[in-house]
């Protein structure tokens, strides 16, 4: 919907075109080199990369206009870069996996076999708006089954040395909010709900705001347990929250800083480290 110019994302689509682009600085030399996208939209066992030269577009989505089903986004992979992703999370522990396509992994639909190319729109819907040029080479990477937010924020640590090399680490989801039954039954509406998040959204910024990343990394941990965790996040629905816990972890000893922006209704945070 932002790439459709909605009404209800126009707050976002100003964020993601003129703000983030500022903070990556984007069209001038300390432009990042390569940009790591950790999406929501992948899960996997293990924390897997892609690593082509090329890679297609998966339209992950149903029901919208025709024209979303025709968006290009032409940016390069690198499976160099791909390659040193590789290695910092094998330094870290991990078991990464390496995926040139994202289509050797079939899924099976109504009895069919459906093999599913290359970036989702986790990656593309963003980078759009964020780096339309598409100049600059893209590594899409997994979020762990696992769900852990313990071994999430370990993946964050192990990719946090490519920053010093001209990686930029990104990750794509909503982690303030992304319940779709809430959403579109007016439940964002209720006060009661309107309170809790408000709560939730509160412990999230301090948590991410803590300077020390051993302890930032402790409190994520518990994050379940937090007042609106629940309704911010359904039971089997934490894939928006992962790319945040990556993030939080590859930041270091860095200060947070955050963006807000209301998507249809809801108070949308997004956070970053310089």
């Amino acid at each position: 919907m932002p790439i459709l110019n909605d009404p209800d994302h126009a707050s976002l689509i100003k964020s993601m075109s003129q703000t983030v682009p500022k903070i990556l600085g984007l069209g001038t030399a300390t432009a990042p080199r390569a940009i790591v996208l950790i999406t929501a939209h992948w899960r996997e066992r293990n924390p897997t990369i892609s690593n082509g030269d090329k890679h297609k577009l998966y339209y992950d989505y149903g029901g919208f206009p025709p024209e979303a089903y025709k968006l290009k986004y032409d940016a390069p992979g690198s499976p160099e870069v791909a390659q040193e992703v590789y290695n910092v999370l094998k330094a870290g522990g991990f078991t990464p996996k390496m995926d040139s396509e994202r289509g050797m992994q079939p899924e099976y639909r109504l009895a069919l076999l459906i093999f599913i190319p290359g970036w989702d729109h986790g990656v593309f819907v963003p980078m759009l708006l964020i780096n339309p040029k598409a100049d600059i080479p893209i590594i899409q990477l997994s979020v762990m089954s696992s769900d852990s937010p313990a071994q999430h924020y370990a993946m964050g640590r192990a990719l946090s040395s490519l920053r010093d090399s001209g990686v930029a680490i990104i990750g794509s989801g909503m982690p303030t909010f992304h319940n779709l039954r809430i959403m579109f039954s007016g439940g964002t509406n209720n006060a009661g709900f309107k309170q809790r998040n408000a709560e939730w959204s509160d412990t999230l910024t301090k948590t991410v705001e803590i300077p020390d990343t051993e302890e930032r990394g402790k409190k994520l941990e518990g994050w379940r347990e937090w007042v609106g965790a629940k309704e911010a996040h359904p039971e089997h629905g934490v894939d928006h929250f992962l790319p945040l816990v990556v993030v939080a972890g590859a930041a270091g000893d860095g200060k947070a800083k955050s963006i807000v922006d209301e998507v249809m209704g809801t108070v949308q945070y997004s956070y970053y480290w310089e």
